[in-house]
């Protein structure tokens, strides 16, 4: 397989097909159109189906392109965020999120602990044989109560991370599973770790989910005297 398809990315082979949809959809259009003209209407009919079918799948092509978009590839484990905190009061903190190259946003967050949830996407069968790679993106932001009774009556902090694309490659990919040989492996992942005053983090991505490591000491003392 030549390298330089190996180096696109999923959006960008579906936005070329949608794209060569469009061309070959038209082309089958004014051949139909030469068709009727010539009055030769069942060819011209045939010609016009197949412009319809080959239009509709390049639409597809483009919503699919369309919401991978929300996804970030992934070549290997990767830094993906930084999580900053200050305390607020008792069990109440202010998160600061920074994605790398995706800008940062202030999260009020109650509980003992901080959550972070992404979906992961690995391909397989003709996504493999393309050579994509595989594909993240964060879904949710949560805190967390270390007591089992606060964590069903305290008040809860849930914050969402995506917007919603529209058409959804993931939940198309669980459903027509069969129907679609791209995806091999559809799976969430998460991690949590404690949250104290100063206290930074980095999270990362591999194939295998998420990893969130302490990076000042404030946070390692959080995590060494974790129960």
């Amino acid at each position: 397989m030549p390298g330089w398809i190996a180096a696109l990315s999923p959006q960008t082979l579906l936005v070329a097909f949608a794209a060569a949809g469009g061309i070959l959809a038209l082309m089958l259009a004014l051949a139909a159109f030469r068709r009727v003209r010539d009055w030769e209407l069942r060819r011209g009919s045939v010609y016009l189906a197949g412009a319809a079918l080959v239009a509709a799948l390049g639409v597809g092509a483009g919503l699919l392109a369309a919401s991978l978009q929300t996804y970030t590839r992934l070549t290997a484990e990767q830094d993906a965020a930084r999580v900053i905190l200050r305390q607020l009061g008792p069990q109440r903190f202010e998160l600061l999120l920074v994605r790398l190259g995706d800008g940062s946003a202030r999260y009020d967050m109650r509980g003992d602990e901080w959550q972070i949830d992404a979906r992961v996407m690995k391909w397989g069968g003709l996504g493999t044989l393309l050579g994509l790679d595989t594909v993240y993106r964060f879904e949710r932001l949560a805190g967390r109560y270390a007591d089992n009774e606060l964590e069903r009556k305290a008040p809860r902090t849930v914050y969402p991370l995506s917007e919603d694309p529209g058409v959804d490659f993931w939940s198309l990919a669980k459903q027509y599973h069969r129907f679609l040989p791209l995806a091999d492996a559809l799976y969430g992942s998460a991690a949590y770790v404690p949250m104290a005053d100063g206290a930074q983090y980095a999270v990362s991505v591999s194939a295998t989910g998420l990893i969130v490591r302490p990076l000042n000491e404030s946070a390692k003392k959080a995590v060494g005297g974790w129960k």
